[in-house]
């Protein structure tokens, strides 16, 4: 397929991933599209969830929701879904997932320009078709760009962009307030779930007593995040914290978890959806990788560090583990202590942090 010009295309059709964290990290691919297509209107096609993160987001024009589990369930569902996007009348549908449905739907829309990588048997449903075979493994974000490179869509590369109203951010703060956290303390966020299974979750107690500790170094104020499924564990670590901690896992609405998220002064979390939104929003974090393949989905960040270990069987992208979760029993909290304060040592020398008082540091 030829290189798209920016003056050929009037409407395009982007379908997203089906997972926060995979979606955070197609936010530069979505600025490069909009870089190369100034004056396209360009809609988003996603998954309730998903469609949340992308309100306000300046690469998007509008957002289209649509509900596997609703009225776009089953052969009947899909088939709705194709004339809905087919009464838009999209010159070009960019396809982000690597699966079957995602092909499929805009090919029963009509939409004349459908690009995607070809894999999962879908190579009729593609007439632009990205070939990854013998190309060296790569960043996720790296990934979705070289796909649109591929196709001649070309732009600045940025870092991760996320948007937040400034009535969201007022809303977090009278939120926070209502705990007692105020606009000048420093606030340290933890993640202790991960929505992809156990396999990727270093443990509560460990999370728990890390937190202590660095919330004693730092004089400060400790949130605990995490998903409607996450609960017990948000509470576990609740309490081992004694009451000092605030608990919003399964209170939030993902507009609101990204403006508590982007109040934090520092983030602790696991490969989760919460970590890439905390890079998106440039807060410093220390990252806890064991199952999961650190050098495609780590944060994209120039203030994130990875703390893992190197067993035989990691990566093995399961989620559950099957022996004995070596890859994160072996990830101590004295290793992940060490790499924030190292991690603020280093932004505090790049001039991005100030030292306090009685030698504690804190990012501004």
């Amino acid at each position: 397929m030829k290189a798209f010009r920016h003056d050929s295309v009037r409407r395009i059709l982007v379908r997203s991933v089906n997972w926060i964290g995979d979606a955070v990290m197609t936010t530069p691919a979505l600025c490069v599209i909009r870089e190369h297509f100034p004056h396209a209107e360009i809609t988003i096609l996603a998954n309730p969830m998903v469609s949340r993160l992308f309100l306000h987001h300046p690469g998007i024009d509008a957002i289209i929701p649509f509900d596997r589990q609703g009225k776009h369930h089953g052969v009947a569902g899909r088939l709705r879904l194709a004339a809905e996007l087919r009464r838009h009348r999209f010159d070009l549908a960019i396809i982000l997932p690597n699966s079957f449905d995602s092909a499929l739907v805009p090919w029963l829309a009509g939409i004349p320009a459908r690009i995607g990588k070809c894999s999962d048997g879908r190579t009729l449903l593609l007439n632009g078709r990205y070939l990854t075979q013998g190309k060296a493994a790569c960043h996720e974000v790296e990934y979705y760009l070289n796909l649109l490179d591929f196709f001649g869509i070309t732009g600045d590369r940025t870092p991760l962009h996320l948007s937040v109203t400034s009535e969201e951010e007022n809303g977090a703060a009278t939120l926070l307030s209502e705990y007692g956290i105020h606009p000048e303390d420093y606030v340290l966020g933890i993640n202790p779930g991960a929505s992809y299974g156990s396999a990727k979750r270093w443990y509560p107690d460990r999370f728990a007593r890390t937190a202590r500790r660095l919330a004693d170094e730092w004089s400060a104020k400790v949130i605990i995040f995490g998903g409607p499924g996450e609960t017990a564990i948000a509470s576990d670590i609740e309490r081992h914290l004694e009451g000092t901690a605030v608990n919003m896992a399964g209170k939030t609405s993902v507009r609101e978890l990204m403006a508590l998220i982007k109040r934090c002064n520092f983030f602790i979390t696991n490969d989760s959806g919460p970590m890439h939104i905390a890079a998106a929003f440039d807060v410093p974090l220390v990252a806890i990788f064991g199952s999961t393949d650190h050098t495609g989905t780590s944060p994209y960040s120039g203030k994130a560090v990875v703390v893992r270990t190197d067993v035989e069987c990691a990566p093995c992208k399961l989620r559950e583990c099957p022996t004995d979760h070596r890859c994160m029993t072996s990830v101590t909290e004295e290793s992940v202590i060490t790499a924030a304060l190292e991690l603020v040592e280093k932004l505090h020398q790049s001039e991005h942090c100030n030292i306090v008082t009685e030698g504690r540091y804190a990012p501004i």
